[in-house]
């Protein structure tokens, strides 16, 4: 599981990545509102751990931008206070779940097991789809009509990122940094070659599904009636 956790506490923050870690999860940490609009913009999260005091914009100000951008990653939000108003205010925003700081290790894990299971439900048994393909997370495989075609585990993650912010341009540089890592030495031809394979194995199907080239900007998934209308 993928976890985004925003939180500008860092001692704490550090410490439950350092918890979450030993868990076996794969954690992205940010410290500011903005960033983690962001990052939780990509819909690469299976969860999105989120504080409500947050610098630069507060955490009902991102979950509310998520959902009204069709990001439907669970949300856990964190607030110092734990009052009914806190809860009231970020349930209706389009939170999953909420903890009151302080908070048990223990609760946060099962909480985070719980919500893991409710979006995998969600995405029809790791299967997504856009336009006339399917594509199976757990099997890493590409379908159109009866026609499949393995993909790579590089090739998968893109693929996934590009189907999970459908019609949103994705730059090169997040590619890099949501498939590779922070501390990869990957480079933008690396992003290239794979989207050149993706875009073979597309045509090889007969998809209608393309991966545009916006100059200057990144790649934008699209089907043949997105680009005519």
């Amino acid at each position: 599981m993928r976890i985004l956790m925003v939180e500008d506490e860092t001692y704490m923050a550090e410490a439950i990545v350092h918890i979450l870690k030993k868990h076996h999860y794969t954690v992205d940490l940010v410290d500011n509102g903005t960033d983690g609009l962001d990052y939780g913009l990509s819909g690469i999260y299976d969860v999105i751990i989120l504080d409500i005091m947050l610098p630069e914009m507060d955490g009902f100000s991102v979950l509310k931008r998520l959902r009204q951008n069709e990001v439907h990653t669970p949300v856990i939000l964190l607030t110092a206070r734990g009052d009914t108003e806190d809860r009231v205010t970020g349930l209706d925003s389009g939170a999953d779940d909420y903890l009151a700081k302080p908070f048990e290790t223990e609760e946060l894990l099962a909480r985070l097991r719980a919500l893991g299971r409710r979006f995998t439900d969600l995405a029809h048994n790791n299967t997504f789809i856009y336009g006339d393909i399917e594509f199976n997370q757990h099997t890493l495989t590409l379908c159109y009509d009866k026609m499949e075609v393995s993909l790579t585990l590089k090739e998968a993650q893109l693929l996934e990122l590009l189907m999970k912010r459908k019609n949103m341009i994705i730059s090169k540089e997040m590619m890099i940094e949501k498939v590779w890592g922070f501390d990869t030495d990957a480079d933008e031809s690396r992003v290239e070659i794979h989207i050149s394979l993706l875009r073979k194995k597309l045509t090889k199907l007969g998809s209608s599904v393309t991966i545009r080239t916006i100059r200057g900007a990144g790649y934008l998934l699209q089907t043949e009636k997105d680009e005519s209308s």
